[in-house]
C-alpha cells in the first residue's frame, strides 16, 4: 500500500527507515535488491526534499559512513489521523476546563475505544484476537506488525503512530493506550518494550498469555 504518494522505490526506502530506524546506503541496497549507485541517487533526492537526514560516522581509517534516517518531515508523510487540529482542540479544552478534566475526558475516550475493540475482536483464540487487533490498528493508520515467539508470547510492533502529535503534547494517552490493550486482552499481560515518544523508531508491546 502506497501511503506516501511517492514512486515505489522511494516509498520502499521511506518505509525501510520507518521500520528499521536508520541504515546505510549499502544496507538499503541489499535489502531492496538495488545497486548502490541507484540507492545513493534516490537518497540524494530524498535528502534534497528534506525527507531524510544523515549523520557521518567515522569507522577506522576510511571515509566516514553516512547513517540515514527519516526526518520529521519524512515521518509526517505516513498516516496521522488526528494532527494539529486535535492538539489545538485539546489545548483549548485545557484553557477552558483545566488539564485534569481533559485527562479524564481522554481516559473516557480510551474506555469507549476499548469497548469498540472488544466487540470487533470477538471470542476467538488468542492468536485470532491479536491478529484481528493488528488488522484494526493497520486500518487506523498504524504500521502494525505481529511477531509470534511461541504459543504464549507475542510482540506487537507499530512503526507509525496515528496519534503522534497528540502523544507528544499529551503523553498520558500512551499510558491509556497501554491500559486499553490490557483491557481488551484480559487473559494476557501487556508490557511496553519500545516507545516512539521516547526517541525510539517504533512502539513495541510484549503480550504474554497468563
Amino acid at each position: 500500500m502506497n501511503t506516501t504518494g511517492f514512486p515505489s522505490t522511494k516509498q520502499n526506502i521511506l518505509q525501510y527507515f520507518l521500520k528499521k530506524g536508520q541504515g546505510t546506503a549499502t544496507q538499503l541496497a541489499k535489502a531492496l535488491e538495488l545497486s548502490s549507485q541507484a540507492i545513493r541517487r534516490h537518497l540524494s533526492e530524498l535528502e534534497g526534499e528534506g525527507l531524510i537526514e544523515y549523520e557521518s560516522v567515522q569507522k577506522g581509517m576510511g571515509r566516514p559512513q553516512h547513517i540515514y534516517r527519516l526526518s520529521q518531515q519524512g515521518r509526517s508523510l505516513f498516516p496521522n489521523r488526528y494532527g494539529e487540529f486535535t492538539v489545538s482542540f485539546l489545548d483549548t479544552l485545557v484553557e477552558t476546563v483545566g488539564e485534569d478534566r481533559v485527562i479524564k475526558l481522554l481516559e473516557k475516550q480510551w474506555q469507549r475505544k476499548a469497548q469498540e475493540y472488544r466487540d470487533r475482536l470477538g471470542n476467538g483464540t488468542l492468536l485470532e484476537r491479536i491478529s484481528k487487533l493488528v488488522q484494526i490498528r493497520q486500518e487506523e493508520g498504524y504500521m502494525a506488525e505481529l511477531y509470534q515467539q511461541n504459543q504464549q508470547n507475542f510482540i506487537l510492533t507499530e512503526y507509525n503512530c496515528a496519534i503522534s502529535q497528540v502523544a507528544e503534547s499529551y503523553p498520558s494517552v500512551c499510558g491509556q493506550e497501554l491500559e486499553m490493550f490490557s483491557a481488551i486482552l484480559p487473559d494476557c499481560t501487556v508490557e511496553r518494550t519500545h516507545w516512539l515518544n521516547n526517541g525510539e523508531h517504533r512502539c513495541g508491546y510484549l503480550i504474554q498469555a497468563k
